[in-house]
């Protein structure tokens, strides 16, 4: 026996989440269904509870900036306390989440789901469901590495329910999840390697402020190893061994723990996407500009699980969410708008960006001027004994519009909306400038970057 519906929504993170809501509020019947708990990764196990830990080490960088500046206490870390504080966060989110789906009329299940045909979803106890119209919004999990003694790898799930923190951590891969558990880690007391395989991390940033970054990480006690290809993760009585190549030559790392921070892929692999007629390519299930899969074309994907060029971010499946939403209950002409999605990596300091990259501006034929500055010795930084900030604002010379923005340091995170906004309203540097804002603060900065 099958239930029938009118949607089915797989997975309840953001992007899931918000499509059962708006169809159920529309008056349609909607079943949602998910393996872990409700809520998805971003407030249960990914931005919620590591900027909860990354606040807590900002706040230690701060103390030590200003000792001796007219604060005289030394503040450390007591990594249990922080965990049962960031757990205040993160342990309601599925009851909650669950329970308002359920108020709003919406039949939740649990388990893992799989296609068993065009239209018909089973789950793992064999219950089907059926439905004129499926969501996937199963997001990403960490890519599979081709690393001997993988399965002795820390996931990013485990580091944030871990008790106690190790002495010694080694992160493999250079992106988001390495930079800013390796600043949590460190500022807590650990002795900290990355390993990157290529010759810059963080790809999607700023290559001269990435530099920066990495520079400012080992200054902090961070060992950054680029170039450097892991090969092989051993076990031993004294923790784990991680051997690499570098330069042709093998070279070894001693750590308690390895963690994985090599990136994630597309949560599709039990799904059963081929009974669902459903195609999908490394990057993500393929779909149209209308979020519809282009196999199934009742099938729709949003969130880190499809293949879109938006960003892996939890806004990206916000606006995907909103779209899919929208093409569901009032026909496929909706698109996702993927103009100046800011994005942070929140380490101490920050690095962000919204927009093109200069690489891109020139690529796109643009006659630019790229502001360029090292901002580190304005008062909005020097007042608190920080040492790094620095923008690099990419304008259109001709219609003086702001096209790409790039910032480090310790307000990055809140300035880069700004320019986000900019750049997604299309305003101009002048429009900027006419702006009166609060002195002193970060944001009244802006017109001098500009």
């Amino acid at each position: 026996m099958s239930e029938k519906f009118d949607v089915i929504v797989i997975g309840t993170g953001p992007s899931g989440g918000a499509i059962a809501n708006k169809c159920r509020n529309d008056g349609l019947n909607v079943a949602v269904i998910d393996s872990r708990g409700y809520g998805g990764t971003c407030p249960i196990r990914g931005c919620i509870p590591k900027k909860v830990l990354t606040s807590a080490t900002e706040l230690i960088d701060q103390n030590m900036r200003m000792r001796h500046k007219g604060i005289d206490s030394k503040s450390g870390v007591n990594w249990k306390t922080l965990i049962d504080f960031k757990r205040t966060f993160t342990d309601p989110v599925p009851d909650a989440t669950e329970k308002g789906l359920k108020e709003s009329g919406i039949a939740t299940f649990h388990g893992q789901a799989a296609f068993v045909g065009a239209h018909e979803i089973q789950i793992n106890d064999g219950q089907i469901l059926k439905a004129e119209k499926i969501v996937i919004a199963t997001g990403a999990d960490p890519v599979s590495l081709p690393i001997e003694g993988k399965q002795y790898l820390t996931y990013s799930d485990e580091f944030l329910e871990m008790e106690s923190l190790p002495e010694r951590i080694i992160f493999v891969g250079g992106g988001y999840v390495s930079f800013e558990f390796a600043h949590i880690a460190a500022r807590a007391g650990s002795e900290v390697h990355i390993i990157q395989r290529g010759e810059s991390p963080l790809k999607a940033f700023d290559p001269d402020l990435v530099k920066r970054l990495v520079d400012k990480s080992e200054e902090i006690g961070i060992n950054v190893h680029l170039n450097t290809s892991v090969k092989a993760i051993e076990k031993s009585t004294q923790g784990f061994t991680v051997k690499a190549e570098k330069n042709k030559e093998t070279v070894t790392f001693a750590g308690d723990i390895v963690v994985h921070g090599g990136g994630r892929a597309p949560n599709v692999d039990r799904l059963n996407l081929e009974q669902g007629n459903v195609n999908y390519e490394k990057a993500g299930i393929t779909v149209n500009e209308c979020l519809q899969s282009v196999s199934n074309p009742d099938v729709y994907a949003a969130g880190d699980v499809a293949d879109t060029p938006g960003a892996p971010l939890t806004p990206v499946a916000q606006l995907e969410a909103e779209a899919v939403s929208n093409n569901i209950l009032k026909g496929n002409k909706h698109q996702a708008d993927y103009t100046g999605v800011p994005s942070v990596v929140f380490t101490t300091p920050k690095l962000a960006m919204a927009g093109m990259s200069e690489q891109q501006a020139e690529d796109a034929g643009y006659n630019t001027r790229v502001n360029n500055m090292d901002i580190a010795e304005w008062f909005t930084y020097k007042h608190t004994n920080d040492d790094t900030a620095a923008v690099k604002i990419i304008i259109d010379k001709d219609s003086d519009h702001i096209l790409g923005a790039h910032l480090l340091g310790g307000e990055a995170g809140e300035l880069i909306n700004y320019f986000a906004m900019a750049i997604q309203l299309n305003l101009t540097t002048a429009d900027l400038k006419k702006v009166t804002y609060v002195f002193p603060t970060a944001v009244s900065d802006i017109p001098s970057m500009l």
